[in-house]
């Protein structure tokens, strides 16, 4: 079986230089978020406010905290004082309550923009029509407690590793155009968030810089 801490070097060996890994520990307890956090592991990703708020009460100061599942607008406020990144932001409206939100604490809050691109009607995000549109538009310039640090999607779910391939370099290809056209001159405009437990190592090959694994580590969820 081995511990948490053995799979969690094991994914960590298997990372490319330039890559990191989110450790998702949504649906599991704090001891285990510890166990990961004792073998040096600091980025944790968590999709439910009230869980990462418990969680975030009684953790060390120094994990890293991603919000990596789709946030209501009337949710940001709780995580606004503390959370380091924002990974899938879905839509302008959401952008602004962050800008408002993180303005009242005084901080600058990193975000990804999600894309949908995979197949099933479920997942969120921007398409890349709706994400050039709102980039064109021009109002995030004018944020100064938000920052656009890069973009995030999710791959069908599908054992067709050639689809989900394809996926991942459309991606990719788009993050180049989004760099080139509105983020040429911000090197912090560097991050691409794709690859989970049954994708990460395709998404190392798709130019990912930051994979969501939580199953491979952290073993099924604990509901």
């Amino acid at each position: 079986m081995g511990s948490i801490s053995d799979h969690l070097r094991g994914v960590v060996s298997q990372l490319p230089d330039g890559v990191r890994l989110v450790a998702v520990s949504k649906y599991h307890p704090a001891e285990s978020i510890m166990e990961a956090y004792g073998a040096g592991q600091r980025l944790f990703g968590e999709s439910h406010v009230q869980e990462l708020q418990s969680k975030h009460s009684i953790l060390p100061d120094d994990i890293e905290w991603h919000f990596i599942g789709h946030l209501q607008t009337n949710k940001v406020k709780y995580i606004a004082p503390y959370v380091s990144m924002i990974e899938a932001v879905d839509s302008l409206r959401l952008l602004r309550e962050i800008e408002r939100q993180a303005s009242r604490c005084g901080r600058v809050i990193d975000v990804l923009l999600e894309l949908h691109i995979a197949s099933e009607e479920t997942k969120y995000g921007f398409s890349f029509e709706a994400c050039r549109e709102m980039l064109s538009a021009g109002e995030w310039r004018d944020m100064k407690h938000v920052s656009i640090r890069g973009l995030m999607m999710m791959a069908t779910y599908t054992d067709d590793t050639e689809q989900i391939r394809r996926e991942m370099l459309s991606a990719a290809t788009f993050f180049d155009e989004v760099k080139a056209t509105w983020f040429a001159d911000d090197d912090k405009f560097c991050e691409r968030s794709w690859g989970m437990s049954h994708d990460y190592p395709i998404a190392c090959e798709c130019q990912s810089t930051l994979v969501r694994v939580g199953t491979l580590i952290f073993g099924e969820r604990s509901y």
